[in-house]
């Protein structure tokens, strides 16, 4: 009898025990400093850079459940959601905030005081109204921005497509990121003696309809990397393979899956890593006022070509394409 108490006893201590032990533990983890990600919504690009902010800070010797906790939230490219969205993430206390998108970013900026804010994904931060300078963070914000050279990639086109005289655009009413991209390429087709002919989409409805206004005007179409022209992609190349009008794209995975021509662009993973050591140095217990914002470099650009979509438009490919990838 006392043997079976004795018994009992002791599985009630190791019960106890095994309790304490997984309330210590999960106390633990909630104690763990919080890296909040509040994302504009799901594309393969943006879920690059993520990717790259993951994989770079296990490179830097921090490890997530040990050395910290991710908290990540997307709006499905859903404006209205954008406050809810930082009002959860700003409720677990978090170290840092980082904000993926224009729409995100700007919101956060006017919002969260309290909280050191990581932008990325950011095509001018300034026209965006984040910093005041380029080169500088302001008080509680810095990041990294996926500005593309786009003399560079127009020259990639012309590469492809020598004589190709016009670009087509479609950008999206009230896009900060869309209308830099606007003056930007406006700017780089100069030199080139190139004009552009940029169309203006309200909804993702629309995209069909105003695609009309590309026919018999461009040489070829640049889809840039817009949150809200992006997810419209499938419709863009649709209605341009019926006017025989090639597609660039700024991300490579429409490339690799022979729906655009070409490729030219930042590698938004490695925008992300860029994001990444910019987060490693909050962490470290820097003031983030004192962290100036990143831009790419020309070696984070990467330049792709889809042989199928070359053949089925009836274009020759070049053989002198040096650092350039066809997809075959």
């Amino acid at each position: 009898m006392f043997q079976a108490i004795k018994s009992k006893a002791l599985i009630t201590l190791a019960s106890f025990a095994l309790i304490a032990f997984f309330f210590f533990i999960s106390q633990q983890q909630h104690s763990l400093p919080i890296i909040a990600i509040a994302n504009w919504g799901p594309h393969a690009s943006i879920q690059d850079t993520i990717d790259g902010i993951q994989e770079e800070l296990k490179k830097l010797g921090l490890e997530e459940n040990k050395d910290f906790k991710y908290d990540i939230i997307d709006v499905n490219f859903e404006p209205s959601l954008i406050m809810q969205m930082l009002a959860k993430l700003k409720a677990s206390n978090p170290v840092v905030l980082v904000a993926v998108g224009t729409p995100v970013a700007q919101a956060a900026n006017g919002s969260v005081k309290d909280i050191p804010i990581v932008f990325t994904d950011i095509t001018s931060p300034v026209e965006a109204g984040l910093l005041s300078d380029a080169n500088k963070a302001s008080i509680n914000i810095s990041g990294a921005s996926d500005k593309q050279d786009l003399e560079a990639f127009l020259q990639f086109a012309k590469l492809i497509l020598p004589e190709a005289k016009t670009i087509g655009i479609l950008y999206a009413t009230g896009e900060a990121n869309d209308t830099a991209l606007i003056n930007m390429i406006n700017e780089a087709a100069k030199p080139l003696g190139m004009t552009v002919v940029a169309i203006p989409i309200e909804q993702a409805k629309d995209v069909p309809m105003r695609m009309q206004g590309f026919k018999g005007k461009v040489d070829f179409i640049y889809v840039g990397v817009s949150g809200p022209i992006q997810p419209s992609l499938p419709a863009i190349v649709s209605e341009a393979n019926k006017m025989k009008i090639p597609v660039f794209n700024a991300d490579s995975d429409a490339v690799k899956q022979h729906q655009a021509l070409g490729s030219y662009g930042v590698s938004y993973y490695q925008v992300g890593v860029n994001t990444a050591d910019i987060i490693y140095q909050i962490l470290q217990g820097k003031d983030i006022a004192t962290i100036p914002p990143s831009y790419p470099t020309a070696d984070d650009h990467r330049g792709y070509i889809s042989k199928k979509v070359a053949e089925k438009l009836g274009i020759i490919l070049p053989k002198n394409l040096n650092n350039i990838t066809i997809v075959e």
